[in-house]
């Protein structure tokens, strides 16, 4: 028996920002894995008209930014998903709101804050 729960956007950043205090933010969303992985498993979620598109792409969104730390920018990112700029630029917006993803000030690139990339302490 398959189940499916459809939340609000307003719901989604409600748990986000609940899951992401700072002394859980390292294991929020921990277990992506790579993107290709990711892209592979929800595949059948892609066609699934109960499931909510807009999560399936934020999720993809951050998967996009490298475990380790590196910077990544919007159009690159969107190149690489297929999806608007535009839009990859309002879930990384989103992704640094709840604490996920920063912003260098200077290159305007992003990438996934400390706690939740693999081997960075640095607090960078």
């Amino acid at each position: 028996m398959k189940l499916a729960v459809e939340l609000t956007d307003e719901q989604v950043c409600k748990i986000v920002r609940s899951a992401s205090a700072e002394k859980q933010r390292a294991g929020l969303l921990s277990k992506l894995g790579e993107l290709s992985d990711l892209r592979e498993r929800l595949a059948s979620w892609r066609e699934d008209p109960t499931c909510s598109q807009a999560t399936l792409r934020a999720v993809l969104v951050y998967a996009a930014f490298p475990v380790d730390g590196s910077e990544r920018g919007v159009v690159d990112v969107a190149g690489e998903l297929g999806i608007s700029p535009s839009t990859t630029h309002r879930y990384a917006r989103s992704w640094v709101a709840v604490g996920l993803l920063v912003q260098d000030p200077s290159s305007r690139l992003y990438r996934r804050t400390a706690g939740t990339t693999e081997g960075r302490s640095d607090g960078s």
